[in-house]
């Protein structure tokens, strides 16, 4: 998809809510085919894992219903301000800024508790390899900037894998560093006048495409162990891996971002919260050659013994296709937890899957209190899935009796069109797959002999179309969906 829509950057980055339009549709195709049922809360019939530790913020009560903004509270204002230029960088696409860009961050570190401090970089194309942030820092692109991955594997060096990891996700050993990159920091701001990082990730996709990849690709973000990070109003495009990647961090906020690869490039996921906390992605357009969002949280038994979860994450207002994977993913690297999750108000089209929790034998860990609701889908193949068995594994000691619980899946006013197939739950056998609960579900598009396929999973529904299968069909007697 070389052409990649670019109209959309100037469009969507400003994009706030589902158009008046589509909320139109979603709720009169709801009111004509599901039943009128009265709004409540909904109630879990079990308590939540035991979780150790604490989060920094009541999820709830401070994040605000329509922004998340406000959560991290107003955007600092940093006292020491520079420009790339200022350190020697030049913006013709063709002169390495590397060390500009390092130079520069080496010289605002020293600010960090002396007010912060802002780096503009101007109109222009900086082409680069890999940079370490500092807290208490503004990365700043001008309107018209163009932030350039470099075509040189050694200017993303080879770090450490992540202790959740165990390895490189795709290799043995360490894996390659990415672009922007930051570890233990706090209060990071990476904004901007829809300015742009562009990974230029097809040298990776072909080391991919042709086995010849030795490490791990790097992500085009990735910050570690931080805290308080806002992520807002630029393109990212053409990562070599997953495009944002917040990993062991608390307090992020994903806001009006345009993501975009080629529908074609491999595991080009749009933005991966991984065994973080408090986390919030909201008014974003993706176009992707995977996940369009999908929350992890460590891999087997790195993942077990790491014990990390993901938990309190939102998910709202995004839209975008991905051809091969889904709107919305959760694992399948699950294996430290993902709890209290609430994706709303999505515009998925075109797609393998619109909502999918992935998990698998030797993951272990838990899913519990999922909430996913106004979801509306176009020519999604496979609308809503929960699948086993990708057989994927760091290596051979993974544990085959580490098998993962799922307990509570709110899943509520949902409406795809042109649907190939209706919804598949693959769960395993001897595991826990428990509580789940569909409400207002509308199906359309279906051949009329296409049925539910459900194995290994208990639950109920209410207001579903078409009929769903005998595991869940427990409307009299279940309070599950109440």
């Amino acid at each position: 998809m070389e052409s990649e829509k670019s109209n959309y950057g100037a469009i969507m980055v400003y994009f706030t809510k589902p158009s008046w339009a589509f909320r139109v549709l979603l709720f009169t195709v709801i009111a004509i085919l599901s039943l009128q049922i009265s709004p409540k809360a909904i109630i879990l019939p079990f308590p939540l894992f035991p979780v150790p530790g604490s989060s920094e913020l009541d999820f709830e009560s401070d994040f605000d219903p329509g922004s998340c903004v406000a959560t991290f509270g107003e955007l600092p204002e940093r006292k020491h301000v520079m420009s790339l230029k200022d350190f020697g960088g030049v913006g013709d696409g063709k002169t390495s800024n590397t060390a500009a860009f390092r130079k520069a961050l080496d010289y605002m570190q020293r600010f960090s508790e002396k007010g912060g401090a802002q780096l503009n970089v101007p109109q222009g194309k900086w082409l680069t390899g890999s940079f370490n942030l500092t807290s208490n820092f503004t990365l700043f692109l001008e309107q018209g900037a163009v932030i350039l991955g470099s075509q040189d594997p050694e200017e993303w060096p080879i770090v450490e894998p992540l202790p959740s990891y165990g390895r490189g996700r795709e290799r043995l050993g360490g894996r390659h560093i990415s672009l922007i990159h930051g570890d233990g920091l706090t209060n990071v701001v990476i904004t901007g006048n829809n300015g742009t990082i562009d990974g230029q990730g097809r040298i990776w996709w072909e080391l991919w495409w042709n086995r010849t990849l030795n490490h791990t690709r790097g992500h085009l973000v990735e910050l570690m162990n931080s805290r308080n990070i806002l992520i807002s109003n630029l393109t990212f495009r053409n990562s070599p891996f997953w495009t944002i990647h917040p990993v062991y961090c608390s307090n992020v906020v994903v806001k009006g971002m345009t993501i975009l690869a080629p529908l074609n490039a491999p595991n080009t996921d749009g933005i991966d919260p991984d065994s973080s906390t408090n986390v919030c992605i909201e008014d974003c357009y993706i176009e992707s050659g995977d996940d369009l969002v999908a929350i992890k949280s460590g891999w087997d038994q790195y993942g077990i013994k790491m014990a990390r979860p993901s938990s309190n994450i939102k998910v709202r207002r995004i839209s975008g296709t991905t051809p091969t994977c889904s709107g919305v993913g959760i694992g399948s690297e699950m294996s430290g937890g993902i709890f209290n999750v609430t994706i709303e108000n999505m515009h998925v089209w075109n797609s393998a899957a619109g909502v999918r929790i992935k998990t698998d034998k030797g993951r272990g860990g838990y899913i519990a209190n999922i909430t996913i609701r106004n979801i509306m889908m176009e020519r999604v193949k496979i609308p809503i899935r929960l699948s086993r068995g990708s057989n994927d594994h760091p290596d051979d000691r993974w544990d085959p009796k580490a098998i993962p619980k799922i307990r509570g899946i709110f899943i509520s006013n949902i409406v795809s069109l042109n649907s190939t197939k209706a919804p598949v739950l693959a769960g395993i056998r001897g595991a826990s797959f428990e509580g789940l609960c569909f409400k207002n579900v509308t199906l359309l598009g279906l051949s009329p002999n296409a049925a539910w396929h459900c194995e290994f999973v208990s639950g109920c529904t209410n207001a579903v179309f078409p009929l769903p299968c005998p595991h869940l069909q427990n409307n009299g007697s279940s309070t599950c969906c109440s």
